[in-house]
């Protein structure tokens, strides 16, 4: 058995709190939006969580909620271009569908 000293505690929450800095930093890095979703959001990158934001207020603004299922998200022509052509996705779709329009 070879003689490792154990990490101190000190050490590892120093390397956690790195970690995570780093993916923070990596999900607040300015993405380039595709033609599809730049009618949208604009054609500047953005961070991730902007696009979302921007997505959801133009959501909003065009009240394409279900009113009877807010989770429901029903497109119109702009959205559908994101949405792969369909009529209608769940928020928890939009994201992946998002992705897939981000560089």
């Amino acid at each position: 058995m070879p003689n490792s000293k154990p990490e101190k505690p000190d050490e590892r929450v120093k390397a956690s709190k790195s970690a995570a800095k780093e993916t923070a930093s990596a999900f607040l890095t300015p993405l380039e939006p595709s033609q599809e979703l730049a009618a949208i959001v604009g054609a500047a990158p953005l961070p991730r969580p902007e696009v979302v934001s921007k997505v959801w207020d133009y959501i909003k603004k065009h009240k394409l909620q279900n009113p009877q299922n807010k989770r429901e998200i029903m497109a119109d022509e702009k959205l559908q271009a994101v949405f792969g052509g369909k009529n209608k996705a769940s928020m928890f779709e939009m994201n992946k569908h998002l992705a897939q329009h981000l560089k």
